[in-house]
């Protein structure tokens, strides 16, 4: 229950909290103060949500320090975040919340898992997530603004977090994301010095590189217009595939993942991370412009920017921020009790750092169950691109019934199509943990526990509010009937920093 410790009885309280993200080309740490303020009236359990924010310091943006080519160096990694926290003026029992991303191609490296923990624990009691491909857009897309700006506009907002080895785009409409794809597009992937000597190719764009005739070798020297050619080409198949202009023949060699899924019309669009910044800079016109950081960077945010310009009917925005998107905060923490009729196995407990999926299934959606196993299996969907499978559980999942909690018919036919599609899409998860705001745990918990045996053991809490993207940690029971919950969420700051 750290960080809420002096809350309890207060209307408000600061606490400091840090983010730290780990990414292909740039490590960087954030310290921030955020204000807590009580949400909840003095008779209801207490809820706190962040009411202010406040920048108190932004690290220089540093080369993630790598061992070769495939292992993060962790001792160097820690001795400049510790030496950044040391100038920021804040120690480190001072830390109340926070967030440990690694993303990017690091995120592939070798000892990324570990890495990952070892920051956490050494750092504070932090979110600690390895992202994907699909988490780390959505992230950068929220740390940019995309996700308030679409609910400032009606149509949708993509936002295209180009860094050292993957673009990761997140679409949002209604502040909510609906989309994601990523693209083996990063300013590191091509390395090269002021003579055009390639120093670098990385394995990843090489299947494209060949598809489309470019036999390039580490060695060799590349003239200025066949590195212009090939960066205008990359921009412009991952511009198409977003819009749907072209087949996607050309995208195909370049996506990371499943294609871009059915989305709504992108209206605007931006650019985050480290080649979202270069945009800002002047374009390169030769080889030793181009080369200013050993690689292609420069020359690809210029392109990207060239060929966004083409799309008339496609606004250009300024996100809130470039380089600093993906973690621009860090978390809160809230300590909650769950209500008095859980459903539980003790044994199971504690869990800590559980990754929130949220579900809405509102009064409209008991008039048409037949929709209901379809919603499912977007959810489970959505779960098995975010979160690793192999945990167990991968994710919490949440459950919003509206204003009220569902009939006795209706809990029923829920815990049966939500036994079927988390045993499709998780056939070997020995754990099913789900989280209800409305007072239903008992009940539901016992109706999903019928259901899917001795195979599978099914936490089930509710009263607790959580919201898509939290992280929450689950205590031991007290008095054996109720679980405090601490619900973290990953704070994104909209001022410029």
């Amino acid at each position: 229950m750290n960080g809420m410790n002096g809350i309890n009885g207060m209307e408000s309280s600061w606490i400091t909290s840090a983010g730290i993200d780990v990414g292909t080309s740039t490590t960087k740490l954030i310290v921030s103060r955020l204000k807590l303020a009580r949400t909840s009236g003095a008779l209801s359990l207490p809820r706190y949500e962040i009411a202010e924010r406040e920048l108190l310091y932004a690290s220089p943006i540093y080369d993630t320090p790598l061992i070769g080519t495939d292992e993060i160096d962790a001792e160097r990694v820690w001795g400049l975040l510790s030496g950044e926290l040391q100038k920021s003026g804040v120690a480190k029992s001072d830390l109340k919340s926070g967030a440990v991303i690694i993303t990017g191609e690091t995120a592939t490296k070798r000892n990324a898992s570990r890495i990952v923990h070892l920051l956490a624990e050494q750092a504070g009691d932090f979110v600690v997530a390895t992202a994907g491909a699909d988490l780390e857009g959505i992230l950068a897309g929220k740390g940019a603004g995309a996700d308030l700006r679409s609910l400032r506009t009606k149509g949708a907002v993509a936002n295209i977090d180009v860094g050292g080895g993957t673009a990761n785009v997140a679409i949002f409409r209604r502040g909510k994301a609906v989309a994601t794809v990523t693209y083996r597009i990063g300013g590191k992937l091509i390395q090269l010095d002021r003579q055009g000597t390639l120093l670098f190719i990385s394995p990843s764009i090489r299947p494209w590189l060949e598809a489309n005739g470019y036999a390039l070798q580490t060695g060799a020297t590349i003239p200025f217009g066949r590195l212009r050619e090939i960066s205008l080409k990359l921009c412009r198949a991952m511009l198409e595939d977003l819009t749907g202009d072209g087949t996607g023949e050309e995208a195909r060699l370049l996506r990371l993942g499943q294609p871009l899924a059915a989305s709504p019309a992108i209206e605007e669009w931006r650019v985050s991370g480290g080649v979202g910044e270069l945009m800002n800079g002047k374009s390169p016109e030769t080889l030793a412009e181009t080369a200013l950081y050993q690689d292609m960077g420069p020359l690809l945010a210029h392109s990207l920017k060239a060929c966004m310009e083409n799309y008339t009917t496609i606004r250009i925005a300024l996100p809130e921020e470039t380089v600093r998107a993906t973690v621009i905060g860090a978390g809160m923490q809230s300590t909650e009790i769950s209500g008095a009729t859980v459903f539980m196995d003790a044994k199971l407990l504690p869990i800590r750092n559980l990754p929130v999926l949220k579900t809405e299934i509102g009064e409209a959606l008991r008039e048409q169950p037949s929709r209901l196993t379809e919603l499912l299996a977007d959810t489970m969907r959505t779960g098995a691109a975010l979160y690793d499978r192999e945990s167990s559980p991968p994710f919490a999942i949440a459950i919003d019934t509206g204003r009220s909690a569902p009939g006795y018919a209706f809990m029923q036919l829920l815990a049966e199509r939500l036994h079927e599609q988390y045993s499709r899409y998780f056939p070997h998860c020995g754990v099913l943990a789900v989280i209800c705001e409305r007072d239903m745990a008992q009940a539901f918990g016992q109706a999903l526990q019928r259901r899917c045996g001795e195979r599978t053991r099914v936490l089930c809490i509710d009263q607790i509010r959580v919201e898509h993207g939290d992280y929450i940690d689950l205590g031991e029971p007290i008095s054996g009937m109720m679980i405090p919950v601490v619900v973290k969420t990953l704070a994104f700051d909209s001022g410029k920093g």
